[in-house]
């Protein structure tokens, strides 16, 4: 890594703290997949995607960790972070390309990122360009049936030059994954489509950034980064919790979190 561990933690803390101040000032959004996704943001911005890569937030319900990233590196100012979901905001509750700058596409109905990302890296190569294109997709989302026609057209592509994440955090809206509607064999999934597969912990930045540069020397298939994350990462009345899928904290919560982030000037 060409940054030390001390300045991932300093940008993690700021994005959670971000994500808790915006929701509560917001009065709704979903803060966590928001917060199970900050270490996989965080080392694709801080350190990995080069210039022209792209990033598709396929889970769009987490755009205020993205935001909070976007805005830190300037292409909008801060302030633009407590307008989030407001009438006329550049900041909604899904990402906006039209709107927001810095968004490379427009996500919100679940499942459709992954086939973006595939036409996104389908362009790159007939430009013979080293573009990279990265995806985070949510493990519920692997529920939807365009995912598996998009993972099997990446792979008949031959698109190594599309990195996918899943934030596997194990919880959707209604309950969780296998409740709902199991996943089973993830890995095995991908591997029985062709993919390359590694599995992570989705917290570990050094690990996300030395398993993303493996990802890099994998020719001739795409691959799929499975990052085991805890939904409502960071706050411990938020952690493992199904009910903060789509809630937002109340000002005493805010404070609450705040104190715990120690994020409270």
């Amino acid at each position: 890594m060409s940054k030390e561990l001390e300045y991932f933690k300093s940008k993690t803390d700021m994005i959670r703290r971000d994500i808790i101040t915006m929701l509560g000032e917001a009065g709704s959004g979903h803060p966590g997949g928001s917060l199970s996704a900050v270490e996989i943001l965080s080392s694709l911005y801080y350190e990995l995607m080069e210039e022209g890569d792209k990033f598709v937030l396929s889970k769009g319900h987490s755009a205020p960790a993205l935001y909070s990233i976007l805005a830190d590196k300037g292409y909008f100012a801060k302030k633009e972070l407590m307008t989030l979901r407001k009438l006329g905001s550049i900041l909604q509750g899904h990402p906006d390309m039209k709107k927001t700058p810095g968004v490379h596409f427009s996500t919100g109905s679940l499942g459709q990122g992954l086939s973006a990302a595939n036409g996104m890296a389908i362009a790159a190569k007939y430009d013979k360009s080293d573009q990279r294109i990265y995806v985070l997709l949510g493990d519920g989302e692997l529920q939807e049936g365009q995912i598996w026609e998009a993972v099997m057209t990446a792979r008949h592509r031959r698109l190594d030059n599309l990195i996918t994440y899943v934030d596997h955090n194990n919880l959707q809206i209604d309950g969780s994954c296998v409740e709902v509607k199991s996943l089973d064999k993830i890995k095995e999934k991908f591997l029985s489509f062709g993919w390359g597969v590694f599995t992570i912990d989705g917290h570990d930045i050094k690990s996300i950034i030395e398993t993303t540069r493996k990802a890099w020397q994998v020719k001739w298939k795409p691959v799929c980064i499975i990052c085991n994350t805890i939904k409502g990462k960071g706050i411990s009345f938020m952690e493992d919790e199904v009910g903060w899928h789509g809630k937002a904290p109340s000002k005493e919560e805010v404070e609450l979190a705040l104190k715990e982030l120690k994020g409270v000037e």
